[in-house]
């Protein structure tokens, strides 16, 4: 496989480097340079990902700092190739710094070729060289998973099949793909000492082999339960694990960190394809091939996403019919399209509007609610973890509006109006939350089409607030979003209190987190330059919405 002759040095990049290939084995030189167990690569990378979107934030001079040129995880900022070589020597030995770059091999640096090629297609090659070294890692970590712990005779023998089967679901398969996978990507490296594509390769195996990974993510929840109640029920395999996870090769990690794998490698990988798009030439075959396999990952991405929410959403609303008692006119609550969008207790305000400033605490008493997708549900707790339902609306004929202040005791009030309730008329709720963001929170949820601060990603707004994420954040309530390392968001609205709702870019996913996991990108060019990425990474998407809208009117 040849370079893409389409690069500005294409033709220079044929003729000078065809014949020269590496001249070890690549599998050896990945175990030299890789000694890090994915857990450990992922965390480098996205440290250093965080680390260079602060250095370009804080670079306001356009002449230093051009958005255009972002430098990908792992690769050192654009400069020339001969600037850049007396430090490197000195990042491989620092492990905790940069590590496995490209061009940082023995066979890149005694050729010549840095100093041919491009700075961009340097970027490139760093790009698609870290999706490579990272899935070797990965395949470390798999072998791991299997051979010291799925493999060892003593837990073999505390488990039953059953519970085996569930705690490590189809891994074996999964590591058997990793395995393939890499033997393509470290094939395709060795063909040629500047990498012509490795995107092609992900394209081929996502559709015919990458549908382990749904397997083995939609057993998520199964998985998570058996393990908490085998570390619970048996002391034996309780004991062992922690025996396991005290052994050096597992560097401190553990055994749930290993089970995980699979999910947030699939995941990983599509962000990786991402970056290697916003590096091809536009229009150019390489940048087609980085689309169709982007959404290629994306459609098994999203297939994961779907297998773990299908479990534990059936699972959550068997729970609540359990707990609810109809006063009025029963609704059938377990649906296949359904699902919990936000529970909690607020406080509703009765009695006249003439009366609110007397006695304000007897006017409030608690409520209870249930909003799903498609429906809300409005509930008093009675005794017995039972709820008792008085009132209900489609969601969709919700409205809320906020109380404009009036004093410490009407702080973090809201009105909800429901267009057509449970007895077929229009009812108003005055609600009072109990802090700012919950408020918020409530409103946003109850009528999602309800304006937010700022504009979201799909408006393509210029310039909205951006923060990207520096802590990973667990989501504790379904209105929440879970945060990765390196994660950049618009920031859609904000509270006083802390706590942002926000748009993530790679995804469109929508949620609230804490603003302290968070940095702002202050550079408005930053900001521009991650919305014209997204957009572009996406565009496969909206031409394809196009096609659908233009059929959909004819």
């Amino acid at each position: 496989a040849s370079p893409d002759t389409g690069t500005p040095a294409g033709t220079a990049l044929h003729s000078h480097s065809t014949l020269l290939l590496f001249s070890c084995n690549l599998s050896d030189l990945l175990c030299c340079l890789l000694g890090l167990l994915y857990q450990e690569y992922r965390d480098k990378s996205t440290r250093q990902e965080i680390e260079t979107r602060r250095l370009q934030d804080s670079q306001t001079d356009p002449e230093e700092s051009s958005p255009s040129e972002e430098t990908p995880p792992e690769t050192e900022p654009a400069s020339t190739p001969e600037s850049k070589a007396a430090p490197q020597f000195n990042l491989l030995r620092n492990s905790n710094s940069r590590f496995n770059l490209w061009q940082d091999l023995p066979e890149i640096r005694s050729s010549g070729i840095l100093s041919i090629l491009q700075p961009d297609e340097i970027k490139l090659q760093e790009a698609m060289f870290e999706l490579v070294t990272s899935e070797a890692s990965y395949c470390k970590s798999l072998n791991l998973l299997v051979s010291h712990f799925m493999e060892n005779e003593r837990l073999k023998k505390i488990l039953h099949q059953s519970e085996a089967h569930i705690l490590f679901s189809n891994v074996l398969d999964v590591k058997a793909v990793s395995e393939r996978f890499l033997l393509d990507l470290e094939r395709r490296v060795e063909e040629n000492i500047v990498i012509s594509d490795v995107c092609d390769i992900v394209y081929q195996h996502t559709v015919d082999h990458f549908s382990v990974y749904i397997t083995y993510v939609s057993n998520q929840t199964y998985q998570e339960r058996t393990y908490k109640q085998l570390l619970q029920d048996k002391p034996a395999f309780r004991d062992v694990i922690t025996q396991l996870e005290l052994d050096p090769m597992c560097r401190g990690l553990s055994f749930s960190s290993f089970l995980i794998l699979p999910f947030q490698r699939i995941t990983r990988l599509k962000l990786l394809v991402q970056n290697i798009l916003k590096k091809v030439e536009e229009k150019s075959e390489r940048e087609t091939t980085a689309l169709e396999a982007h959404k290629e990952l994306e459609t098994v991405v999203k297939a994961c996403n779907e297998g773990v929410r299908k479990m534990s959403r059936t699972e959550q609303m068997i729970s609540i019919q359990k707990k609810l008692e109809f006063k009025i006119k029963s609704v059938p609550i377990i649906s296949h399209s359904r699902w919990l969008l936000k529970q909690g207790e607020l406080q509703q305000m009765n009695g006249p509007k003439t009366s609110r400033t007397l006695r304000t605490k007897k006017l409030f008493r608690e409520i209870y609610l249930f909003l799903f997708n498609d429906l809300l549900v409005i509930c008093r707790q009675i005794p017995g973890d039972k709820y008792q339902v008085f009132d209900s609306a489609p969601r969709g004929l919700l409205r809320v509006e906020e109380l404009e202040d009036q004093g410490q005791s009407l702080a973090n009030v809201f009105i909800l109006r429901l267009l057509e309730n449970a007895d077929d008329r229009e009812a108003s709720y005055m609600l009072k939350a109990s802090s700012q963001s919950e408020m918020k929170r409530w409103m946003i949820s109850l009528a999602p089409n309800r304006r937010t601060k700022f504009v979201s990603f799909t408006s393509r707004l210029s310039d909205c607030p951006q923060i990207q994420c520096v802590h990973p954040y667990v989501a504790q309530q379904p209105d929440e979003l879970s945060l990765e390392l390196a994660d950049v968001l618009n920031i859609l609205d904000k509270t006083d209190d802390g706590w942002i709702f926000g748009e993530r870019l790679h995804d469109q996913e929508r949620g609230w987190f804490p603003s302290s996991i968070g940095e702002e990108i202050l550079n408005p060019k930053i900001r521009a330059q991650n919305l014209k990425e997204c957009f572009r990474v996406h565009k496969s998407d909206d031409s394809q919405r196009r096609k659908l809208g233009s059929r959909n009117r004819q």
